[in-house]
């Protein structure tokens, strides 16, 4: 049952954009379907589509209320209210290494190497309340934080054991198979986010070249991302390279495949390139507020292929990157830290080769998409 909440003000979103954007066509999951041999075996038929095709996709019929979504958005919205001298006081230490768990300041990149223009991106990540992780928070977020466990708790029943479950029976695994090495009270690095993008004026966009962040992926299982109208996200097709916009649907989530799914099937499953852009001229008047859950194997679970899925076998993705160079499979928490710390490199000017183009680990270097 949800638990008992503060007084919280409401959240109001903007309107969408009327301009007409080449939108990507996903497919929705509808979980109404799920929790019979039936409905499993035909959402496990969809999902597998979706994630070999686009690696996006929408779910519905998720068991969780826009009402209670809505007051995440809200929850938000004081967070980022909150002056930014006591923002600053959770600030994770060693966020230059890696560490993320906290506040982490907008400007940390160069957008325009010419002008200094820099990112004004804020995110505040919360970790799992499993007793692994301090919880030390804004009051902003403190004196709602049953109410944010309780909300990060039902991710996992409602949406992401469903997700394990349905990928466990394409791949002919048993079905618990990924929940097993997702459990939510075994240590990994999954986490709630808060993401500002705070406005840029019309002539900064200018200096933008049309986007707010370059092509990347991300490191983890699944990303979830919570309906917000503001039109920003595209993603990169898998065959054709070309980009096309997200559009946010009504009662839905938007999830993208990550990493750490890549790595698991050698490929069959691919990382999901994204991007955000300037969003349309009639939605450039606002700030981006986003609302986000990243999914992350446990940490002692080794990146290696998934060996007893005869699906992978019958198609020939028996080795992924780490594996087919000779060099060590690291674990999710090796390869969590390492690609953190590639990612809050402070002071990285847009362009940089160096940095674009990275060694990580062993075996991997990353690579940022135009």
């Amino acid at each position: 049952m949800p638990v008992p909440v503060p007084e919280l003000g409401s959240y109001n979103f903007v309107q969408e954009t009327k301009e007409d954007l080449p939108w990507a066509d996903l497919i929705t999951l509808d979980f109404s379907l799920y929790g019979t041999p039936e409905g499993n075996q035909q959402l496990a038929k969809t999902l597998i589509k979706a994630v070999r095709e686009d690696g996006f996709f929408y779910v519905k019929n998720f068991n969780i209320s826009q009402e209670r979504v809505n007051r995440q958005f809200a929850i938000g919205k004081q967070l980022y209210e909150t002056p930014l001298e006591e923002k600053l006081k959770y600030v994770p230490q060693g966020l230059d290494e890696g560490a993320f768990n906290g506040y982490v300041p907008a400007g940390r990149r160069i957008l325009d190497p010419v002008s200094g223009l820099r990112d004004r991106v804020e995110v505040y990540n919360i970790p799992k309340f499993n007793g692994d992780f301090k919880h030390e928070h804004p009051e902003a977020a403190q004196q709602h934080l049953p109410e944010i466990e309780e909300f990060a708790r039902s991710l996992h029943t409602e949406v992401l054991d469903p997700l394990h479950t349905i990928l466990a029976i394409a791949l002919g695994l048993p079905e618990d198979y990924l929940k097993n090495i997702h459990k939510y009270e075994v240590k990994s690095e999954d986490h709630l986010r808060y993401m500002k993008y705070g406005k840029f004026s019309p002539e900064e966009n200018q200096k933008l070249n049309g986007l707010w962040g370059r092509g990347h992926t991300d490191l983890g299982t699944f990303t979830l991302l919570f309906r917000q109208p503001v039109a920003a996200l595209q993603i990169r097709n898998h065959t054709t390279g070309e980009w096309s916009w997200v559009k946010p649907q009504d009662g839905t989530l938007t999830v993208n495949t990550c990493d750490a799914l890549s790595f698991l099937t050698a490929g069959y499953v691919k990382s999901t390139v994204h991007r955000v852009a300037v969003p349309p001229k009639d939605q450039q008047h606002v700030d981006r507020l986003g609302l986000l859950y990243f999914s992350r194997p446990n940490n002692d679970v080794e990146l290696k292929t998934i060996k007893e899925s005869p699906v992978l076998r019958e198609q020939g993705f028996v080795e992924n990157e780490f594996e087919k160079s000779g060099n060590p499979v690291p674990t999710m928490e090796t390869w969590t830290f390492a690609k953190q710390k590639w990612q809050r490199t402070k002071n990285v000017a847009r362009g940089d080769k160096k940095f674009e183009n990275a060694q990580i680990l062993p075996g991997w270097n990353e690579k940022v998409y135009a």
